[in-house]
């Protein structure tokens, strides 16, 4: 076989890895002796002009190896609808929460619930689990399991309130599949379901790779939904991490404090509706630490602009909010 094709059927193998002359002459055991020990050079610059590898620029022999892609034919194809996702519901009212029904979501879709420490985000969480319980959902991530890979005790005490879901089959086996995972989310995704991480947990000083850690869960969940949460700063417009959260997020929930014992539900990011949802706002209050009640749709204040003071006073008609409710006004 000519060195050139040796070399092709190497790369094939290593595509996306950087290499270099020395690593290759060792690889194929190319004998020094040889006119190949030299002529490996020329056979790199071919291969570099077939686009199979570059050059890494600083002439000393390291090459990245180019990842070989396809033509994909787009017509012709089956168009796949819209994934259906439950919502989590008012307990009262039973009424999806948020503009649902206007969201529109795609197999591999990823949504992030971005809130402060104990402002909802577990809340949203266990609902979207219990809502989607018969498909059979995946539990992972720091509010679950105790370092001992056991249920935690406030796992179970929220299992418990969440008295309208049957969480076991008539076997009493769980209708969700619960995983002591941490970190290396990715690597624990089971394909084609829905899976609950809450709340990724990102390193101070490295919030920057949230992005990548969240096109690594998108890639892996096939036909299924992921659901992210994670923390936010108090009236941060997003998760830790900023706009690097965004990247691969289709739909973002972003939960602050609204007076002193509600949420503030504003939708972010959303990437397909049927009509415009992001930037509205809701509130809602929590019992139990799981039922979602009173959830209401709110606007910008019209005495003060969304702005929550009226010069250096706090606004009356808002209480300093910003937000009134839209039923009121």
């Amino acid at each position: 076989m000519r060195l050139i094709d040796k070399l092709r059927e190497f790369l094939l193998e290593t595509q996306g890895k950087e290499v270099t002359l020395k690593y290759l002459r060792q690889e194929l055991k190319i004998d020094p002796a040889t006119q190949a020990w030299q002529g490996i050079r020329v056979a790199m610059l071919r291969l570099a002009k077939e686009k199979l590898v570059k050059p890494s620029g600083r002439r000393d022999g390291t090459y990245k190896v180019i990842f070989q892609v396809k033509r994909i034919n787009v017509f012709g194809r089956e168009r796949k609808p819209p994934v259906k996702l439950n919502f989590p519901r008012d307990y009262y009212s039973q009424d999806e929460i948020m503009p649902a029904s206007d969201i529109i979501l795609r197999e591999g879709d990823l949504i992030l619930i971005s809130g402060r420490s104990n402002y909802g985000k577990t809340t949203l969480c266990m609902n979207f689990c219990g809502e989607n319980i018969e498909s059979n959902p995946v539990l992972m991530g720091n509010e679950y399991t105790t370092i001992d890979q056991e249920p935690s005790p406030r796992f179970m005490n929220r299992l418990d309130n969440m008295d309208w879901i049957e969480w076991a089959n008539g076997n009493g086996e769980d209708k969700f599949t619960l995983l002591p995972v941490y970190s290396d989310y990715a690597e624990h995704i089971i394909k084609d379901r829905v899976n609950i991480i809450d709340w990724l947990n990102i390193e101070a000083g490295e919030y920057y790779l949230i992005s990548k850690v969240m096109e690594e869960i998108k890639r892996q969940l096939g036909k299924g939904i992921g659901i992210i949460a994670l923390q936010k700063a108090a009236g941060a417009v997003s998760g830790r991490g900023g706009q690097f959260t965004k990247d691969f997020a289709d739909v973002e929930i972003l939960l602050d404090e609204y007076h002193e014992k509600e949420i503030k539900l504003t939708i972010g990011k959303v990437k397909e509706s049927i009509t415009r949802v992001s930037g509205r706002s809701f509130a809602f209050g929590i019992e139990k630490g799981v039922k979602i009640f009173n959830f209401r749709e709110l606007i910008k204040c019209p005495s003060c602009y969304g702005k929550g003071w009226k010069g250096m006073a706090k606004c009356n008609d808002c209480r300093g909010t910003g937000f009134k409710d839209k039923s009121e006004m």
